[in-house]
């Protein structure tokens, strides 16, 4: 046997067989990647020591847990918005550093970014990829590029006209249920219940030229599309399940793939059948079929898109594209929808003055239905609509990984390898971008400047938030028929922190950064703002409050 020495080892003179040597070369690279990735953490900790951070539940755990999925995390996150006006740092366990963005200019870099600089994360996203496929959503690149120019095309006005019918109708049957519901005695409804069965309801007329009925009986694919983006939310939640092998051996793990072959199965049939026709018309009479009926729906625009060199989209593309629009579509419009209806409730001399401007452009007009034409008509309550989005936006985080180190406005420079989140509610809630945050309109509307000449409505709103679908159908839903609301409930309490304001106990410990309003001094101590309940610091071992010169100030303020 080949016998070495490893005394130079500290083993003395031993025989070592090549197995073992084996083994020794084994552990020597496991150590080194270990090392190699300690050092990596290490190094991207001390780059990423410039970021404030509010106080970690525990070292092992950081910040994981402390932003619940609810109303209680969103107070949360606009509450850091009062302190951290920019960017602040979010630990998701030891090893996991998030940066959250809450502020336009530092938003800016990432979104003006090229995409291999700042492509999706795909951490929540591939949770979606069984579901979706490569659709808008989850595809990146030239896949995403390609796709984006095909179905360009689908949202041309003149195929989005015929649609107001069938939102007009989508409407009538939820209003309907809404009168057959308060005449049988029921006092509360769940709006956010109704108003998603609509919008899955029109989306299912659009997209497929399908009628469920599933806002008065149930559907099997509408259950299982509420169902599968249940799931998806709470896997994202539970950090343990994000390996598919193991959450693939879960009860929830099951409910998803047979939600998953049952939504396909719907989708795929359904394309199969379409192609069926349009093989045997051919695509002009198809085309001239189609118009003449007025028919034209997503799948038919899919079907027929062509690129530059003739070739069209497969039938999993297809798929991909047409369950990404019914999730995408109903989710958010649903809950935009909730939010307009919440936020008139809550005020019912906007709810009055919207309900006023549709009965006046509808006029004596029969049948009373909101046109495409009419859009363009309802000014206020465009404004309320838009308004509501900024309070509550429908989707409240998109997420960025940086390939490239990133200059931020003021210098501070985010690491390559590190995850971003641009928080759309912390923007919108922003006091150092929206004045008094948390009201629906600006002074100036309680006064009357929105009153008078033609655009004197333009100062009534701050203008940054752009509607979309949702606002389209929000115009075309709830307000057309100018029927008064449900009373909302009285404007919940928002709790307040106050800055800590006595002296530095760390002197010598500082280090100057300059932040997007002023000058700070970074503390390495452990001060900071505090939380007068329970004398929690909210920016403990980063921010001080003690400035070099001048008052103390809220990192961030003016």
């Amino acid at each position: 046997m080949l016998q070495l020495s490893l005394s130079w080892l500290g083993l003395g003179p031993l025989a070592a067989s090549p197995w073992l040597l084996l083994l020794l070369l084994g552990a020597s690279w496991l150590l080194a990647r270990f090392l190699a990735w300690t050092y990596t953490i290490y190094d991207n900790s001390l780059r990423l020591r410039c970021f404030p951070q509010p106080p970690k539940r525990n070292w092992f755990w950081g910040h994981l847990g402390m932003a619940k999925s609810n109303e209680e995390g969103l107070r949360l996150i606009e509450e850091l918005g009062h302190y951290f006006r920019d960017v602040h740092l979010w630990w998701m366990g030891p090893f996991y550093p998030i940066l959250r963005l809450v502020h336009p200019k530092f938003v800016a870099p990432l979104l003006q970014a090229p995409a291999a600089v700042a492509p999706k994360d795909m951490v929540f996203y591939s949770f979606m990829k069984p579901w979706l496929g490569d659709g808008l959503l989850l595809s990146a690149g030239d896949k995403w590029s390609h796709h984006r120019r095909l179905l360009t095309p689908a949202f041309h006005f003149e195929i989005l006209k015929p649609y107001m019918k069938i939102f007009n109708k989508s409407a009538d049957i939820m209003h309907a249920k809404w009168k057959r519901l308060a005449s049988e005695g029921s006092t509360r409804l769940d709006m956010f219940e109704h108003i998603s069965l609509m919008t899955l309801d029109s989306l299912q007329k659009c997209v497929f030229s399908f009628d469920s009925n599933c806002q008065e009986n149930p559907s099997e694919y509408i259950a299982a599309i509420l169902e599968l983006s249940a799931l998806v939310t709470k896997r994202a939640q539970q950090i343990f399940l994000h390996l598919d092998f193991l959450y693939y051996l879960t009860p929830d793990g099951w409910r998803f793939r047979r939600a998953c072959e049952l939504v396909h199965k719907f989708t795929d049939a359904v394309i199969r059948e379409r192609r069926r026709i349009l093989m045997s018309q051919g695509s002009h009479a198809f085309l001239k079929a189609k118009a003449k009926a007025k028919t034209l729906d997503f799948i038919d625009v899919l079907l027929l898109a062509k690129d530059e060199n003739g070739k069209g989209l497969s039938d999993e593309d297809i798929r991909a594209e047409a369950d990404t629009f019914m999730f995408e579509g109903h989710d958010t419009t649903a809950s935009g929808l909730s939010w307009v209806l919440y936020n008139l409730a809550r005020h019912p001399e906007y709810q009055e003055r919207c309900r006023q401007e549709v009965q006046q452009l509808l006029g004596d007009r029969e049948p009373q239905e909101i046109e495409w034409d009419d859009l363009a008509q309802l000014p206020f309550l465009t404004m309320c609509i838009k308004e509501s989005l900024r309070l509550h936006p429908p989707v409240t985080v998109i997420s960025r990984c940086c390939t490239q180190d990133v200059l931020l406005p003021d210098g501070r420079v985010i690491p390559k390898g590190n995850i971003c989140v641009i928080s759309i509610f912390g923007v919108h809630h922003n006091p150092s971008v929206w004045p008094n945050p948390e009201e629906l309109h600006r002074a100036d509307v309680r006064h009357g400047r929105d009153e008078g000449g033609p655009g004197a409505h333009a100062a009534a709103l701050p203008r940054p938030v752009r509607g979309g679908r949702a606002a389209q159908e929000a115009r075309a839903h709830p307000a057309r028929r100018g029927r008064p609301l449900a009373a909302g409930g009285a404007a919940e309490r928002r709790p307040t922190q106050t800055p800590h304001t006595s002296p530095c106990r760390f002197p010598g410990k500082h280090r100057a950064v300059t932040s997007a309003a002023a000058p700070l001094r970074v503390c390495s101590g452990r001060q900071g703002l505090r939380d007068p309940g329970s004398g929690r610091g909210w920016a403990e071992g980063v921010w001080c409050p003690q400035q070099t010169t001048g008052p103390t100030r809220i990192p961030g303020s003016a």
